[in-house]
């Protein structure tokens, strides 16, 4: 059953963030958890995110990572690969996301997903300032992650 809010976050996605073909939602999920910047040549880039993933009854059902992966405990694994890109609604969260499935694993309910859109997010932005090289930061973000596919 699709909430109340994954309706709204379907409804509000941007044209440019579509899922084309034949594809029908599969899970909402909902992800808390930090992005990791890494200092390069004084400015901050993305090294990977650390999230749990919740079901929109609020339990745990896997997590999400560097790939970037996303992983449930039914044993399902996927990765993405970004497709499209907008700032969202939100000038200091990071932006909202189409990604392709790159790569398939496990039986479990991402099993068939071919598209990911990342939506409602808050936080995560790297700061502004300069950094030194070595330097890491954890900085604290939520999304709602939309998984797409077949059946």
């Amino acid at each position: 059953m699709i909430s109340r809010q994954s309706l709204f976050a379907l409804a509000a996605i941007p044209p440019a963030l579509a899922v084309t073909g034949d594809a029908s939602l599969l899970l909402t999920a909902k992800a808390s958890g930090v992005q990791i910047y890494a200092c390069d040549n004084s400015t901050w880039k993305l090294k990977a995110p650390e999230a749990t993933l919740a079901d929109e009854t609020g339990k745990q059902i896997g997590k999400h990572y560097g790939g970037p992966s996303w992983e449930l405990a039914d044993g399902s694994l996927i990765t993405g690969e970004l497709q499209a890109k907008d700032p969202g609604p939100n000038a200091t969260a990071i932006p909202w996301l189409l990604l392709k499935v790159a790569s398939n694993n496990g039986k479990g309910k991402l099993a068939k997903a071919t598209a990911i859109q990342r939506v409602e997010t808050e936080g995560g932005v790297a700061p502004a300032q300069s950094c030194q090289m070595g330097q890491e930061i954890r900085v604290p973000y939520s999304a709602t992650y939309l998984f797409y596919g077949k059946g």
